[in-house]
């Protein structure tokens, strides 16, 4: 729980790295972000003799409702390295969390969502039950939507959840209209 975060799910990309985290307080990504930057990216540039960035831009995050779309979100990071054509399986890619949440491959990194602990009591039906799940395709639809709410960094959830947050930080939150800001009139 490093600066504050539990990692449920990671992969570990070529140019990005994807996470799904639990903050533990306000302001805990960000730190949590902050300090990869400053710690690991260092040691990596001289394990590899480089300079610079590791990771094409900046990070994004977006929230996520975990009652419907943590788990399409875990399952759309580890078969990350599948749909990029560098694995057949989520299993092959090692710089993933698959095999801890598939396999219970120890893994000091992963703290288990209550979600994905809601597969299974046992820990070995679990693993069988998430497998078993990684083998139904996932729907283009909530591709899509998780795509767009990392990107755009809008909340990933029901209207309903979406809706609450909005009336809880009195912000709208949800994908803004297409085109430019009505003028205003009469003023």
């Amino acid at each position: 729980m490093e600066e504050g975060c539990s990692v449920h799910a990671y992969v570990l990309m070529s140019n990005h790295v994807h996470l799904l985290l639990t903050p533990v307080t306000p302001g805990s990504v960000s730190r949590m972000m902050k300090r990869v930057g400053e710690s690991y990216v260092p040691r990596y540039n001289g394990r590899h003799d480089r300079t610079g960035t590791l990771w094409e831009g900046r990070f994004k995050s977006a929230v996520v409702d975990s009652e419907s779309y943590v788990l399409e979100c875990q399952r759309y990071i580890e078969l990350n390295p599948v749909r990029a054509g560098m694995v057949m399986r989520p299993r092959d890619y090692p710089w993933s969390s698959h095999r801890a949440n598939a396999e219970g491959e120890p893994s000091l990194a992963v703290t288990p969502h209550p979600a994905y602990l809601a597969f299974a009591a046992d820990a070995q039906e679990r693993y069988f039950a998430y497998r078993k799940w990684f083998g139904e395709k996932t729907a283009a639809r909530e591709l899509d939507l998780i795509r767009r709410s990392i990107n755009g960094g809008i909340p990933l959830g029901s209207d309903e959840f979406i809706a609450r947050l909005e009336g809880q930080t009195g912000r709208r939150l949800g994908p803004n209209k297409g085109g430019r800001p009505r003028k205003k009139t009469g003023v």
